[in-house]
């Protein structure tokens, strides 16, 4: 028998048995469309984590009032202490070290923001002329925060283009005035469209200088301060150093959490790779139950198959060429349900990414390798029961008809 012959009797096979052979694809397709389609969440959702942290800028390195434990309880939290506020003062020590290129305090927080008797509720942030290049923010029309001395109280606001629009319907909105909470700032910028960032949309977004901001809110504590270093190399020796010199500031308190952009990234990314991992492991138990149900459909289509295989023994057949009969159907099955479920899959990472185009869907290499690899050795393991005890049939019981 040849291998051409062999492919041949296999397709004839699976041609005669429509509705057995449906069902082996049907489950095999499933199987691997689930892997494929889990696994690219899985990994659509860390590469959207990804960008999100790359939008904010590079060399980056995050201050964060109060100190992260290993338990993630902040000292003195369960004595009703509260972490020192990080201030302007730290701001400008941390600004004053070496390797670091720019530093933007930021505060937050909500406010009414309103032109004449127009007014709507919007984010509010303080910060300074750093923050345009710290964290990448683009302008659509007129300028940024001015330079200046971060402790100076300068009533300007760039707002985000959606405000603009709002608050100033046909008309431009530079050079314009609003009022925010119960301080009046003239409109000097508006943002570009960038979508949403770590949670922020820049259209519905304004910002103020730091100072202001911290006068608006009655508040001298800063939610954050985000430090730009000049190289990447010079990361964790800036990291170091911004640790010791706010813990002088700080009567020896090492009261702060310092986070590197690099770290955060990879923290994240190791989270969701084990994420992913785990959903391909679930979508992977749906093609055991697919080669599970291979082995028990084999088994009926031997007992179907008796009169055939008797003859095929009959003319000189042998065991092995009977047994690579059963097994090749069993593997051309599960090849063509693996490209079928690697198609499903695919046109479900379509559909998904047409309703959440911000989700880059895609699956990773390994998966659609894993999943097509599992499926055919699926087909051969469960496959080679069947096979062989069709080969082990006796010649003259199985032309009689009997098992």
């Amino acid at each position: 028998m040849r291998f051409r012959d062999l492919i041949r009797l296999s397709f004839d096979s699976a041609a005669r048995a429509r509705m057995r052979s449906i069902m082996l694809l049907l489950a095999m397709t499933i199987g691997v469309a689930a892997v494929i389609a889990l696994t690219s969440l899985g990994e659509g959702a860390r590469r959207y984590v990804a960008g999100e942290f790359q939008s904010l800028g590079t060399r980056l390195i995050v201050v964060i009032p109060g100190r992260s434990e290993t338990g993630g309880v902040a000292p003195g939290l369960l004595s009703g202490e509260t972490p020192r506020d990080l201030t302007l003062g730290d701001a400008l020590a941390v600004q004053r070290l070496p390797g670091v290129e720019r530093v933007a305090p930021l505060v937050v927080g909500s406010a009414p923001v309103s032109s004449g008797a127009l007014e709507r509720e919007a984010p509010v942030m303080g910060s300074s002329a750093d923050l345009l290049p710290v964290h990448g923010f683009k302008l659509a029309r007129g300028q940024f925060l001015p330079l200046g001395e971060l402790s100076r109280d300068t009533a300007v606001a760039v707002i985000g283009d959606n405000i603009a629009r709002e608050l100033f319907p046909g008309r431009d909105a530079i050079g314009g005035n609003v009022r925010i909470g119960d301080r009046r700032f003239r409109v000097i910028g508006v943002l570009g469209d960038q979508g949403r960032m770590i949670g922020m949309d820049s259209q519905e977004l304004v910002i103020i200088p730091v100072s202001a901001a911290q006068a608006l809110f009655n508040s001298e504590s800063l939610f954050r301060l985000l430090i730009q270093t000049r190289t990447r190399d010079e990361m964790q020796r800036v990291r170091a150093a911004t640790i010791e010199a706010i813990k002088q500031r700080h009567q020896g308190e090492e009261d702060v959490t310092v986070i590197t952009q690099d770290a955060l990234l990879s923290t994240f990314d190791r989270i969701f790779t084990a994420l992913t991992l785990t959903l391909a492991g679930i979508a992977s138990i749906s093609l055991a139950v697919a080669g599970v149900l291979i082995m028990n459909v084999m088994l009926v289509s031997v007992s179907q198959r008796t009169s055939e295989v008797g003859l095929l023994k009959a003319i000189g057949a042998t065991r092995a060429q009977i047994t690579a009969l059963f097994l090749t159907e069993a593997i051309l099955l599960s090849g063509a349900g693996a490209v079928m479920g690697l198609l499903a899959g695919l046109g479900v990472d379509w559909i998904v990414g047409n309703i959440y185009p911000a989700l880059p869907l895609s699956p990773p290499v390994w998966a659609v390798i894993m999943a097509i690899v599992v499926a055919i050795a699926s087909g051969i393991v469960f496959g080679l029961m069947p096979a062989r005890r069709a080969a082990r049939l006796d010649p003259v019981a199985a032309l009689a008809g009997r098992r």
